[in-house]
């Protein structure tokens, strides 16, 4: 931890960070389960394993599920009835569970529907080259051959890579390896007889996916739509977790303890959990849209009862909570940025904050809960309550905006802990006392002419001399959490007159990041109407 910047005396002492202590507990713990000689242990790995599975039970139930559809396909080469009729073509009944089967069951019939299509028009494809290569003769059938399956390649290279088509890419993948492994196989093997070898592997094919779908939908179903509903709700607690812990953390932040930069950068901060829930959900996007295409396909299930249920509706729900979500992690960056205000002119506006941010993220919830419960609340109230309260902050900040300007000095530079006075709570005191000031602020102004007649009869070096003694006697203003420079590393850079202008300058730029903060925090309350409004269209459109 290094010592303040504003004293004169730099006191460095390393005490090992969080970071640091976790890191060398998992080196020990590394350590003690390999026996200290770093080789392999069982024991790890089972737990690891295990951990793993405990995360998401639906992975166990994934495996589990592909293991008995593979098995099932299996038997028809394991006995010699189903072998005699297809031969050794049922080998893509097995290829073809191990291709279509899907982590949920939107995706499964995704996968299914473009492997049907694919396998179906790469067979008719493939029986009409070889039926014209047959009747070409020896010659010129392997020249015809190798010419369709360059313009095959070629075209269903260049469709895939078409925007309005890019759904499908599996499928023109199908069409491709399938047409050339029929007609290549065809040419060699089936002697002549490419529509046997087509019409079998199209049922090898049909098999595999019978059975792929068939154990997706009747043993243990992973549902798209209900993944998709789960990460939306969970999205929103998380957005109201981060807000709640990053204004926590900004309010009683007392500028004693400030992460390394390296950590800040890294955004390594353990003891904010919910700071990296919102980060996460920053980045499911890709998630969300792939689950909400899968779910499309998905017949009718559970609380998800009517056909065309607008899953898109989830996706632009979820991009007005990550504009939301945007905020909070600005907010998060003012937190751990290196300008800060105060901590004294922070806890003057913490009752206000307070309430904003409760209000904001209780909102949230409500929403949230609306769409995991699929039924509409009353939110007109809450809403009021949080543009009241917001209101109240703005209010507040505009009517003591002299705080945040540096013309204003602190009102009390030895208590740091203590809120700086509020307007409301010096009008009576400043007029009771007004004959006083008056009289201080004639000697003050007697004192200013007498030093500036003394300044300009000295001559310039004695005058910036002067004026450097006279700053180094006074406070160092040592309660700011982004320390200002002291005089002496002004002496090299510029002249005395600079200083002075140079000292308000940081001291207003540290007062406004609580500006920031709460501006931050308003526009938060502000983009939560088009999220009120989001979910008001999803829950007509899902009738809830």
């Amino acid at each position: 931890m290094n010592g303040k910047k504003g004293s004169n005396i730099e006191i460095s002492i390393n005490i090992p960070s969080s970071m640091a202590k976790v890191k060398q507990l998992d080196q020990a713990g590394k350590k003690s389960s390999n026996g200290g000689g770093g080789g392999f242990s069982l024991k790890a790995l089972v737990s690891k394993v295990s951990e793993f599975a405990k995360e998401d039970s639906n992975r166990v139930k994934f495996s589990l599920k592909v293991g008995l559809a593979v098995l099932l396909v299996s038997l028809l080469i394991l006995f010699r009835a189903p072998y005699e009729v297809f031969g050794t073509n049922i080998i893509w009944s097995i290829l073809t569970v191990a291709i279509m089967f899907e982590y949920t069951v939107g995706a499964t019939f995704n996968r299914g529907f473009n492997r049907a299509l694919g396998s179906l028009l790469a067979g008719i494809l493939a029986i009409g080259v070889a039926q014209i290569a047959l009747s070409s003769g020896h010659v010129a059938e392997p020249i015809i051959i190798g010419i369709s399956i360059f313009i095959i390649g070629t075209i269903t290279s260049f469709m895939k890579l078409w925007p309005s088509l890019v759904p499908y890419e599996y499928g023109f993948r199908v069409v491709l390896f399938t047409f050339c492994l029929i007609v290549v196989s065809g040419y060699r093997i089936s002697m002549g007889n490419p529509m046997r070898t087509a019409m079998d592997r199209l049922y090898s094919i049909a098999i595999g996916g019978f059975v792929a779908v068939l154990v997706n939908v009747l043993v243990c179903p992973i549902w798209a739509g209900e993944q998709l509903h789960k990460e939306l709700v969970n999205s929103f607690d998380s957005v109201a977790a981060s807000l709640e812990e990053c204004v926590g953390k900004y309010l009683e932040d007392d500028g004693s303890e400030h992460p390394e930069f390296s950590k800040t950068v890294m955004d390594e901060f353990p003891d904010e959990p919910a700071y990296r829930k919102c980060r996460s959900t920053l980045n499911s996007s890709a998630k969300l849209e792939a689950l909400a295409v899968s779910a499309k396909w998905e017949p009718p299930h559970g609380r998800f009862r009517h056909f065309f249920y607008p899953w898109s509706e989830y996706v632009k729900v979820a991009a007005v909570l990550r504009y939301c979500a945007y905020e909070v992690m600005a907010l998060h960056g003012v937190l751990h940025s290196e300008i800060q205000a105060p901590y004294n002119l922070r806890i003057t506006f913490q009752s206000e904050i307070r309430e904003a941010t409760s209000q904001a993220a209780e909102l949230v919830r409500s929403l949230g809960q609306d769409i995991s419960s699929m039924k509409r609340s009353a939110r007109n109230s809450l809403l009021k309550k949080v543009h009241s309260s917001t209101e109240r902050l703005q209010r507040a900040i505009d009517v003591h905006s002299y705080l945040l300007t540096s013309t204003c000095e602190p009102q009390d530079t030895t208590n740091f802990s203590k809120p700086q006075p509020r307007l409301s709570q010096t009008l009576t005191n400043t007029f009771s006392d007004l004959p006083n000031q008056l009289t201080d602020l004639d000697s003050s102004n007697s004192l200013e002419m007498n030093l500036s007649q003394q300044l300009n009869q000295s001559t310039p070096q004695q005058t910036e001399s002067n004026y450097h003694e006279l700053m180094r006697k006074q406070s160092r203003r040592l309660h700011y959490s982004w320390p200002p420079l002291q005089v002496d590393a002004f002496e090299e850079e510029g002249s005395a007159g600079d200083f002075l202008p140079r000292m308000k300058a940081l001291e207003s730029t540290a007062a406004l990041s609580l500006a920031t903060f709460t501006s931050l925090l308003i526009e938060f309350v502000a983009r939560l109407d088009h999220l009120v409004e989001a979910v008001d269209e999803l829950s007509k459109l899902a009738k809830f």
